[in-house]
């Protein structure tokens, strides 16, 4: 479902309540949550205001949908970003997995971050996803050598390595098989460009052009995309 919101005040209220919810129904659950969330300069504000949120994070886990394989303090490190703007004051007690401890090993970063991800036992509670106006959403790239394996519903794997052809630095990401056994995905995106994007990408069958296609189309988890102008 795309919901629009009035501005990107209320499109973060409206993420954070989405974001809150999904946690406290694992919390009551399962005893304990697992929020993925994506980097860039966007989600910042978000990030901000989630860290205010009344959320029991001592039972929360913090992951990355995916991220550049570079050094943990680099400025290119979503790693980096989330420690910044998201695990502060309340939120700097939740559990933070973060992907890449050796940029040097791209092959062993993946590995562990699979066998981390394993030792949780959890499906993912809320998964927050970005999407390029080429498509792309986590790492999965249009045109990248390993799309068809990210992309493929039966992947083993949560994680696996995707190298870019038109974007910086080697990833490691979420596969959509791993996506789609998460209980909720939201997507927030804003501006006119990358509204005509997600209306192609719902517009069936989905294409391997547009991997979050494969995301909006999809029935077997819910999704929600939330759009301000």
């Amino acid at each position: 479902m795309l919901h629009v919101c009035a501005n990107p005040q209320d499109q973060v209220a409206q993420l954070v309540c989405a974001i809150q919810t999904a946690l406290a129904q694992d919390i009551a659950q399962r005893g304990r949550a697992l929020l993925a969330v994506s980097g860039g300069r966007s989600p910042i504000p978000l990030f901000h205001a989630l860290a205010q949120a009344p959320i029991d994070w001592p039972r929360v886990a913090v992951t990355l949908v995916d991220e550049r394989v570079v050094p943990p303090d680099h400025a290119d490190s979503n790693a980096a970003l989330v420690r910044a703007h998201l695990l502060t004051g309340a939120a700097a007690q939740a559990r933070f997995l973060p992907l890449v401890d050796d940029p040097q090993d791209l092959a062993g970063c993946v590995a562990r971050a699979n066998a981390h991800f394993r030792e949780l036992a959890q499906p993912i509670s809320v998964a927050l996803l970005g999407m390029g106006e080429d498509g792309h959403t986590a790492s999965l790239f249009p045109g990248a050598a390993e799309l068809a394996a990210g992309l493929d519903p039966a992947y083993p794997e949560p994680y696996l390595s995707i190298r870019p052809t038109h974007a910086p630095h080697a990833r490691i990401s979420l596969s959509l098989a791993a996506l789609l056994q998460s209980r909720r995905l939201l997507l927030s995106i804003a501006g006119q460009a990358k509204h005509a994007v997600y209306a192609q990408a719902a517009t069936p069958p989905p294409c391997v052009a547009l991997p979050i296609s494969f995301l909006v189309q999809q029935t077997r988890t819910p999704f929600d995309a939330y759009w301000t102008p």
